[in-house]
């Protein structure tokens, strides 16, 4: 995974469309913000922007794309949603009925694209804070779990946080919110650090999304807002249809992390 980390993010969009990178991205185009996706009929959009601005660490607004229109044309201009992402699931009436690599057969002239911002991102600067990135470093998909924090709900759309997990030593998770609180625009600061029980997982090695954690001796769990809560989402509000990525198969940006820095 980590001879993709120095490219740019056009060159793996191109691979990804060409079908030659089909796997998750965390690690990759380290300095660029990763996204996470909704796509919508426009009937719902508004409803879950509204909803999106009122849950903003679970689902922070990097770009709306216009109906029917597949470029994200302030994240990557250029760019088309409807291949640029490794893989994708299609969710009718809040069931997933399909996985696939690209849209082609599913864009309707009526869908919304929302990206959100994405753990993903402020990874490569943990990394260069000298912070263990664990699903990196076992070379797997991030944890992500259900918990029993609620969103906000807004108009048709209510549901329950998704996290994702990063183990670490209570010193390197004190770091971490450092680094991250700095990122808000990628989820920011954790939501909780330590017993997984107090929000609602009941087991730690079994992940909702993704891939599991080895979590050493004198290791806490740290958890952060995830971008797959739209797929909880969609599982609790069954809208007539809903695409999103796949869990750590993300869209690529062209925004620099730096620039969603706030200091």
């Amino acid at each position: 995974m980590m001879e993709y980390s120095s490219m740019k993010p056009g060159d793996v969009r191109r691979l990804i469309r060409e079908g030659k990178f089909t796997t998750f991205t965390s690690g990759v185009c380290n300095g660029y913000a990763q996204a996470n996706l909704a796509i919508l009929p426009k009937e719902l959009a508004f409803d879950f922007l509204l909803f999106a601005q009122r849950n903003p660490k679970p689902c922070p607004v990097l770009d709306v794309t216009e109906a029917g229109n597949p470029e994200p044309r302030l994240a990557a201009p250029g760019a088309d949603i409807r291949f640029d992402i490794p893989k994708y699931r299609v969710y009718r009436k809040g069931e997933l009925t399909d996985e696939v690599t690209d849209l082609k057969q599913y864009w309707r002239q009526d869908l919304v694209a929302f990206l959100l911002g994405c753990s993903f991102s402020f990874e490569g600067p943990m990394l260069d804070a000298g912070l263990e990135v664990r699903h990196i470093t076992e070379d797997h998909n991030v944890p992500m779990y259900i918990t029993d924090i609620p969103c906000t709900p807004a108009g048709v759309f209510h549901g329950p946080m998704v996290v994702s997990m990063r183990p670490m030593t209570p010193e390197n998770a004190i770091r971490a919110v450092q680094v991250t609180s700095r990122m808000p625009s990628v989820h920011g600061a954790p939501v909780h650090i330590g017993d997984p029980a107090a929000i609602g997982i009941r087991d730690i090695s079994k992940p909702d999304f993704g891939d599991p954690s080895t979590i050493r001796s004198g290791e806490i769990p740290v958890f952060w807002a995830c971008g797959v809560t739209p797929q909880a989402v969609a599982m609790s509000v069954k809208p007539e249809f809903m695409i999103t990525h796949a869990p750590g198969h993300m869209f690529i940006t062209d925004l620099l992390n730096a620039d969603l820095s706030v200091l």
